[in-house]
């Protein structure tokens, strides 16, 4: 279920220096529900989860929760998402409820939002509140709410998301209807016509340069900060067959500029994962590498550039990603096919002093160990049994990365 190359592994033998290390939260934790749908990050870095049973903070030690007894609207949370000011805003199905840090308040339909079927919450650069529902977008400017639906140009379906590019135009993920720009005036469509490879749009990010990146349910289409289609990906994550394009639950961007993509399909079978691009590869990271589930939601980076990952079974906290992938795009070494069945080849791009392999199976016991000169490209064998190896390389006695092997 790995990409052909440099999918790092953070094992009981990790090499010293870099390694991937998942760390996963669940009830037993103090999570208040391992279902979890939505993850945000404070200025503080505490951690905010909305579940189908309420919301649970972690501030890295302690867990608080809260629910309809506390002031929330209702248990069943949809969306979060933080304020500059610090305000915790949380979208059910049946409203929005702010929490300023001592008391909630709770606004619905009555109150001037669109729908109470809330899917995203946002804040703007103008300070303005977003917030994604079931018929349209509505919008709060401090006490005066603003709704937008079908009757003002939107596509029937909703919106899923909302992001702010360096323009002042916002930009809407329509849940059946595509990628919306507006302008404060005018809706503007973007479909298949204009390079969309789905309508059906869940997540939208804008990065630093102003490209959208637009997660759909077969992928991510690219479009820069001129508007056009660049690009698409839809085998960020490699799934078995017929599942083959990428259903995008979220994308978000961290310090370094990765790209960050949570992943979930359930049409034939459950798989889902996580996969982060650095404008050269795509690695992705799976449950057999450690996350606590395939139902992957909602993703959030905080800080520290540590990846966290909303499932239906928990939380999954990724670190030390940044170094490794930054490893892995100065090391361009591959070891090809991936899975396999024994016979191995190993490339660089670059003529090799010394390589060194160390071969590890599934309990990190070393099996195998292999020295190659002065050589671009040459083979090697695996004399076990079928299953998953782990591949320890040294190119000139210093440590390049982990490779997962699956050797069939």
């Amino acid at each position: 279920m790995k990409q052909l190359c440099f999918v790092l592994f953070c094992a009981t033998f990790a090499m010293s220096g870099f390694c991937q290390e998942f760390t996963n939260f669940t009830e037993a934790d103090g999570l208040i529900d391992n279902s979890v749908n939505c993850v945000a990050v404070d200025g503080n870095d505490h951690l905010w989860f909305g579940t189908q049973n309420g919301l649970s903070s972690f501030d890295g030690t302690s867990w608080t929760g809260y629910t309809t007894s506390s002031g929330i609207i209702d248990n069943a949370i949809s969306a979060i998402a933080v304020m500059n000011n610090g305000d915790i805003w949380v979208g059910t199905d049946f409203g929005a409820s702010k929490y300023d840090g001592s008391v909630w308040t709770s606004y619905t339909e009555a109150d001037g939002i669109g729908d109470n079927r809330i899917n995203h919450i946002a804040e703007g650069p103008d300070g303005r509140i977003w917030f994604g529902d079931y018929d349209g977008v509505s919008v709060l400017d401090g006490a005066v709410w603003s709704s937008y639906n079908m009757n003002d140009g939107l596509p029937f379906g909703g919106i899923n998301y909302t992001a702010f590019d360096s323009n002042s135009d916002i930009w809407l993920g329509a849940g059946l209807g595509g990628l919306i720009k507006f302008d404060g005036t005018t809706f503007e469509a973007y479909s298949e016509n204009e390079g969309l490879i789905n309508k059906k749009v869940r997540s939208v990010l804008v990065d630093n340069q102003d490209n959208k990146w637009v997660g759909t349910a077969e992928g991510v289409s690219v479009f820069n900060s001129a508007n056009e289609w660049v690009e698409h990906h839809t085998k960020m994550l490699i799934l078995p067959p017929p599942d083959t394009l990428n259903p995008v639950e979220d994308i978000v961007m961290d310090s370094d500029g990765n790209i960050w993509a949570g992943i979930y399909v359930d049409y034939l079978v459950t798989e889902g994962g996580i996969s982060v691009y650095n404008a050269d590869y795509w690695y992705d990271f799976d449950v057999s590498d450690g996350l606590v589930g395939p139902v992957v939601r909602r993703l959030a980076v905080d800080s520290q550039d540590n990846i966290w990952v909303a499932t239906s079974t928990g939380v999954s906290k990724l670190s030390n990603t940044p170094v490794s992938v930054s490893m892995l795009a100065s090391n361009p070494i591959k070891i090809y096919p991936n899975p396999g069945t024994g016979l191995y080849s190993v490339r660089s791009d670059h003529p090799i002093n010394e390589l060194q392999l160390n071969i590890r199976n599934i309990s990190g016991q070393l099996v195998q160990s292999k020295t190659f000169h002065l050589q671009k490209e040459f083979t090697f064998e695996i004399h076990g049994a079928p299953g998953i190896y782990f591949v320890e390389i040294s190119q000139d006695k210093t440590p390049v990365s982990i490779i997962k092997l699956i050797n069939k």
